[in-house]
């Protein structure tokens, strides 16, 4: 071998060293990304298509609930019945009667007819952060009470992450993210709210109701 070859071959040898290293040095991707195993869902609203991508692998039960929620159709003639243009909008309970302007509780009347919705263990350490364009459980202040209420963040919210006494030692789990549509989500978040005292909910009138909801029409896993 001629020296020039010679060096030619360390040359290459050293500079696929220093690459291999560096790519060993290089951190993995955060599963904040998401993955290939990632899986989309278009939901279809009276105001434009939100597309959703859930994370299954770092939040499995949460994603199967949702999943399974809008498999079997209770989602469909939901309205996004809490809305506050700094923090949420929330939705996947309540119905709207445009005729009255009243809202009615889905689950609960499921539950009085004898099919209460179940309960999940609430997935809030899986590493996902309630961010803006995140979709989370909504729940009770006991951590493993969520059933089918989501809200959508239109903020950064780290409060949510936080383990606090009043939301029971723990954080809200975050199971996906908005891809495509978030103007929906922004139109639906500056829409005009008022306070009904009105309709009671766990003792106390609803606050920051939209005057004319945003209905969710169905939930489709592309």
């Amino acid at each position: 071998m001629s020296s020039s070859v010679h060096l030619l071959f360390l040359a290459t040898a050293t500079l696929a060293s220093l690459l291999g290293c560096a790519q060993s040095r290089t951190p993995a991707p955060t599963h904040l990304a998401y993955d290939r195993s990632s899986i989309v869902v278009l939901v279809q609203t009276s105001a434009g298509d939100i597309t959703l991508e859930l994370d299954p692998v770092n939040a499995p039960i949460s994603v199967g609930n949702f999943l399974n929620h809008a498999a079997k159709g209770d989602y469909d003639g939901t309205v996004f019945h809490r809305v506050i243009p700094t923090f949420v909008i929330q939705g996947g309970g309540w119905t709207f009667d445009p005729a009255t302007k009243m809202l009615a509780d889905r689950g609960k009347a499921e539950k009085d007819a004898g099919r209460p919705d179940g309960t999940i263990i609430n997935e809030w350490r899986n590493g996902l952060k309630n961010v803006r364009g995140t979709i989370a459980w909504a729940r009770e202040s006991d951590p493993d009470t969520a059933t089918r209420e989501f809200y959508i963040n239109v903020a950064d919210n780290p409060k949510l992450d936080t383990a606090r006494e009043k939301t029971g030692n723990a954080g809200y789990a975050v199971f996906g993210r908005v891809v495509a549509g978030m103007d929906v989500v922004d139109a639906i978040k500056s829409g005009r709210t008022e306070a009904r005292p009105d309709i009671v909910s766990d003792g106390e009138g609803l606050k920051d109701v939209p005057v004319e909801p945003v209905t969710v029409l169905r939930i489709i896993r592309e």
